[in-house]
Order: C-alpha cells, then sequence, then structure tokens
C-alpha cells in the first residue's frame, strides 16, 4: 500500500512528526511512502493523528531532524524518515557512521542550515522606519537559502525584545509587537527601506576604520559572503574603499616618519638619573615607581620589592598576583606561600631576601567575579625592565634569581628558555641563577612529578644559598 505524505510548504515540523507517528504506527516502509511538501495537508485529521503512538527517538537522531527539516531539498523528508526506520530496525548506531551515504548527505544539510542560521544571526540589520502613527518599527530584509526564519526567530525576540519589527525574506515574514510573534506570507526587497537616518553615520565609522594596509577582498568573501554585501549599510562604501586602499596605503606609509614615536623608557630613565632631582635610594625610587600609573590599566596599585637594602639574594619573579596586587606585598599569594615553604627548607630565611617582581602591575583578564592573571607581553616587561635594574643598583645583592622566564627575559635583555639556562649563570654583568617559577609547580597536574619538581627546586634554592655564602 502506498502510502502518500502531503506537508505544507518550507519546515512543517508538526506535520513531518505526526507523518511519523502514523507511518511507524502503520509500519510504513521507506519504499512505499511519497512526500510531497508543497501541497496543502489534507491527508490526517486531529483523531486520527492523536491515536498514533508517540515515538520515542534517541536524542542525537532529533538533532538532525530539526535543522534538517528547514533544508530547501524536496528531499529532505524522505531521506529522514529513512534514517528513522532504519534506526529504529536493527541500526541504533547508524549516525556515529559517517560513511554510510544517507547519513553523510544528512550530516551536510545540518551544517549548511546551521549555517544558514548563523549567517542570518550575523548579517541581517534592520532599518528604522516611522509610521503615520508616530509608532516606531525596524525592518530588515534578508535572503536565506533555507526555511530558517522561525529557527532564527527565538534569537531576534530575546535581543530585540523591546523594538517593534519586521522581519521580510522571500520565503515569509516574521513579525514582533513587543509581546506576541507572529508569521505572514513572502515579502519582497521593496517592502523594506533602503536606508534609514542613522546610515549615514554609521558609513562614516566603518570608513574611518578602514585599514588599507590590512585589505583582503578573498578573506572579506570567505567571512561574509559577497551575495549579502549589497543588504548592509556599509556596503556601499565597499567598493570606493576597495579602489582607493592603494593610494591610501601609500599616503600612511609616507606619513609614517612624522608620526611621534613612543619615548624609549630606558632612555628616558637615563635622561632622568642624570637630573639633580633623581632618586637617590630605593625609598625615592620606589615613590615613583608608586606613583606611576600601569601600563595596563585595571590594577589597583604598584606592588613594590619588599626586604632589606643590603639583602644577599634578590628573587625576581613575573608579575603581581590578584593578592599580592590587593596587599600591595609581593609573593603574598599561593605561589609565594610555596616559595616561603622551599626556601624554609633550604635554609635561607625570607625576612633576610630581597622579593621584587619584573612587571610590577597586575596585568589581568575579568571572568565573572574573578580575575585571571595574563602573561606580561616583551614590551611591557621592557617598559619595566629600568626599574628592576636601578632596583638591582640599590640593593647590590650578591646573588640575583630569575624565577621563571619573564623574570628571565627581564634580567637577560633577551628571550632564553629556563629548561636550558637553569642554574648558575651571569645575567646583564651580574652573578645570577635561573630557576622555575613557583607558581609552575603548582599548575603540574601529576602528584608524583609534582613532587619531583618541588624538590628539585628545593635543591636549586640551597645550591643558591652556597653561592650567595
Amino acid at each position: 500500500m502506498l502510502h502518500a505524505i502531503v506537508l505544507r510548504p518550507g519546515a512543517d515540523h508538526n506535520g513531518f512528526r505526526r507523518a511519523v507517528r502514523t507511518l511507524i504506527a502503520a509500519g510504513a516502509a521507506p519504499a512505499v511512502v511519497s512526500w510531497n511538501s508543497q501541497g496543502t495537508p489534507d491527508l490526517f485529521d486531529t483523531q486520527a493523528v492523536g491515536e498514533a503512538p508517540a515515538v520515542m527517538l534517541p536524542r542525537p537522531l532529533s538533532e538532525v531532524i530539526e535543522p534538517v527539516v528547514c533544508h530547501h531539498d524536496p528531499e529532505r523528508y524522505a531521506l529522514l524518515y529513512q534514517l528513522i526506520w532504519r534506526v529504529r530496525n536493527g541500526e541504533p548506531a547508524l549516525l556515529e557512521v559517517q560513511t554510510d551515504p544517507l547519513v553523510h548527505r544528512l550530516e551536510r544539510m545540518r551544517k549548511a542550515v546551521r549555517r544558514d542560521i548563523h549567517k542570518m544571526h550575523a548579517f541581517l540589520r534592520f532599518r528604522r522606519v516611522a509610521l503615520d502613527n508616530a509608532e516606531e518599527r525596524f525592518v530588515a530584509w534578508f535572503e536565506p537559502e533555507h526555511f530558517i526564519l522561525e529557527a532564527a526567530a527565538v534569537f531576534f525576540v530575546e535581543r530585540f525584545c523591546n523594538l517593534v519589527w519586521s522581519i521580510i525574506t522571500p520565503l515569509g515574514t516574521l513579525h514582533w509587537d513587543g509581546k506576541q510573534l507572529s508569521s505572514g506570507p513572502p515579502g519582497s526587497r521593496n517592502d523594506a527601506p533602503e536606508e534609514d537616518s542613522l546610515e549615514t553615520a554609521w558609513r562614516a565609522y566603518f570608513e574611518s576604520t578602514f585599514n588599507p594596509a590590512r585589505l583582503n577582498p578573498i578573506l572579506m568573501g570567505q567571512h561574509m559572503p559577497r551575495k549579502y554585501w549589497r543588504n548592509l549599510p556599509e556596503a556601499q562604501a565597499i567598493p570606493h574603499l576597495v579602489r582607493t586602499a592603494p593610494a591610501r596605503l601609500k599616503d600612511m606609509l609616507e606619513k609614517e616618519t612624522a608620526m611621534t614615536v613612543k619615548r624609549d623608557p630606558e632612555k628616558a630613565v637615563a635622561a632622568m638619573l642624570h637630573r639633580q632631582d633623581a632618586p637617590q635610594t630605593l625609598v625615592e625610587l620606589n615613590e615613583l615607581i608608586a606613583a606611576t600609573p600601569p601600563l595596563v590599566p585595571g590594577a589597583t596599585q604598584a606592588v613594590l620589592g619588599e626586604g632589606p637594602v643590603n639583602a644577599a639574594v634578590v628573587f625576581v619573579g613575573e608579575q603581581p598576583g590578584d593578592q599580592e596586587d590587593l596587599a600591595g606585598r609581593p609573593f603574598v599569594g599561593p605561589a609565594g606561600q610555596l616559595l616561603s615553604r622551599a626556601m624554609a627548607e633550604a635554609g635561607i630565611e625570607r625576612r633576610d631576601a630581597y622579593l621584587t617582581n619584573a612587571v610590577k602591575h597586575f596585568k589581568f583578564e575579568e571572568r565573572g567575579k574573578r580575575r585571571l592573571h595574563m602573561k606580561p607581553t616583551v614590551g611591557e616587561v621592557k617598559h619595566y625592565r629600568w626599574w628592576l635594574m636601578k632596583e638591582l643598583d640599590f640593593v647590590q645583592p650578591r646573588l640575583v634569581v630569575a624565577l621563571g622566564a619573564t623574570a628571565l627575559l627581564a634580567l637577560a635583555g633577551k628571550s632564553l628558555p629556563v629548561t636550558r639556562t637553569r642554574g648558575p649563570m651571569q645575567l646583564d654583568g651580574r652573578a645570577g641563577y635561573v630557576t622555575v617559577h613557583p607558581s609552575y609547580l603548582l599548575r603540574l597536574p601529576d602528584e608524583a612529578a609534582k613532587q619531583e619538581a618541588y624538590a628539585a627546586f628545593v635543591a636549586d634554592l640551597r645550591q643558591m644559598r652556597a653561592l650567595a655564602a
């Protein structure tokens, strides 16, 4: 017996679901089912469908069905029913077989629909329209490849819930009045406004941020297919910007020599130190550091070095952490506590050593309520390097210790691997020692490896004590 299924045009999720329930109840194999998605459904009445038992499907299968129903391929319903039939009749793990032709084709269709929804979210632009009753409405025109209008609607309702808007496409329309979402028949490009009062300002901003040195039309087309350009406000400016890019780039290069060059901090400090008001003590230097704003905004305060001026050993870390930034003292967080414990085991009194950092301010990124450490860049380390070197001139230690790669970069003036240079070495003319930062020990996931690395760290500290003596 042939089963003829008629579904409404577009993405008929409910109709397909009802059809599957009825077909499965009737034991209809895919070969005896024909699908038509261009007619008016009249095959099932509410009572008959309600009697068909529900069909339980694995979640991965449902995650394929939802997007593929939105695909424009007229065979989509037949392909999906084949998949459902095979999964329920002896092939429960079929979706894991990516080499199966049916699975492969449906996966490509699923990805195509997901991409189309993403493009709609990213490239749809509303334009403001003032109606006769003074109501403000926003209208957008978009040309989707698939029947994604309803699937993409939730995004716009959540993001623009306080506005009154309409989305017009060749496949249908959506209308939101601030409370309720409704759909309508297909529209045309003429139903949407060409521009609004905000677009002149937006194009001016877009042109001002355009960098001709980074022009790459091929890459632009990969990120935003050209078919979407004509519907974007900034698209009118793109051809002109592309044509004038070579001339603008030449102009930029010619003007580059006249641009203000950032001052080299080392030269600036060298000049300062020759003045009569240059810092003559560590206290005066620290007053200057404390009064200097952070290179990367956000830090609470500068974290100064701590310890006696005539200390035999100076320990240099990377930068203050979250707890150090709040307390204003170096090495008081978890890494600092680990360093204090290791120093005690090695016979080094913390109060007799001088502790400081290559970078004097905390650099971080916020994740919720947490401030997560961010590694300083080479330029940031160089910015602070002269403070560190002058600090060492005042302390005059017998041994300076680089804790980790950033401290080694600051002390040596160049990037060197900690693993290869670990141990005694000259650091910018000073007797030095290179070892890992204590935070490295905290990051080791394996407990046995952590204990082994800690023992090696304590051995380094014992050798430092001997060298300093």
